[in-house]
């Protein structure tokens, strides 16, 4: 997406086409694929999958996709977005692309997705030349492999019928990630817990090569679950339909190389909830151990 002299790059549907692509992965790269309207303007639609606010996960990596269009020889290190209003998956989105800064080192740019004549969502994002450094990183968590863990449909489907039927459709349905928690507990129970959760991502199918995909891709994933974390302290499962849950920011730094098609394990942890509101983070490890990405989040959480 970034490199290539033409900014399109390789979400282009033609080169798209040449990917290992199952039905999950063709979804995922047509949500990424943005169609340029106009110079720093883009088009992104949403899956018309039932729901009723575009996920958000969805709209930070489009938008990622968009500002990376305008950007040659740099990759994104990190981004800080906002949440302004839900999203309608029934029309597209444009992103809107200001270009703030080309420097020596340091791109950055702005962006803003706008439906309905108004803007849902806001978003900068900083690119990096390849330059040494000083690093050091903290370790992974110990944690089972992901060969050893059952897919996450897999591994609720001997309980889906205590589950909320809103849940247990939303657990039924195929998933462009492929997510495999250590730990159940918290899907199928009401106790309270840590509010600790390790699992083990990966896209649905082979991506292309160019790291700016896998960038967009991992900022996709990285809303999934993130928010859940929150809950866990006060017993109530992902997707409870008693709450009211709502992304309302989200930032992200990419620290290494990494393949967004190949296991990543997500150690997430959420400090404190308060006012409405749940904090959570998470660190994202390759296969080696590598720590490869940061993500924050605060959400809404309203509900009794």
């Amino acid at each position: 997406m970034g490199d290539a002299p033409n900014q399109e790059g390789p979400s282009k549907a033609e080169d798209l086409e040449g990917a290992s692509a199952p039905a999950e992965l063709a979804r995922l790269l047509s949500i990424l694929n943005l169609e340029p309207i106009e110079e720093n303007l883009y088009r992104g639609t949403s899956p018309q999958d039932g729901w009723q606010r575009v996920f958000g996960g969805q709209v930070i990596g489009q938008a990622l996709v968009a500002a990376s269009r305008t950007v040659e020889g740099r990759n994104a290190h990190s981004l800080h977005a906002y949440f302004i209003r839900p999203g309608d998956p029934t029309v597209p989105i444009v992103y809107e692309v200001e270009r703030l800064r080309d420097g020596r080192s340091f791109t950055t740019r702005r962006v803003i997705a706008v439906q309905h004549g108004r803007p849902i969502f806001a978003m900068s994002a900083s690119f990096h030349i390849e330059e040494p450094g000083l690093e050091h990183q903290v370790a992974m968590p110990a944690v089972p492999p992901p060969e050893t863990l059952a897919p996450l449909r897999d591994a609720l489907a001997p309980y889906l019928d205590t589950l909320h039927p809103f849940v247990r459709t939303f657990f039924k349905r195929d998933r462009l990630v492929d997510l495999r928690p250590v730990d159940l507990k918290h899907y199928t129970t009401r106790e309270p817990l840590a509010p600790v959760q390790d699992i083990w991502v990966r896209i649905n199918g082979r991506l292309p090569d160019d790291p700016a995909i896998h960038r967009c891709a991992l900022a996709y994933a990285s809303d999934v679950t993130l928010l859940d974390t929150s809950l866990f302290a006060h017993g109530r499962p992902p997707l409870d339909p008693d709450l009211e849950v709502a992304s309302l920011d989200h930032a992200m730094w990419f620290h290494r190389p990494f393949r967004a098609d190949d296991w990543l394990l997500y150690h997430q942890d959420s400090p404190t909830s308060g006012g409405a509101r749940g904090y959570n983070r998470g660190l994202v490890f390759d296969r080696a151990g590598r720590l490869v990405a940061s993500a924050v989040q605060e959400g809404l959480i309203r509900g009794d």
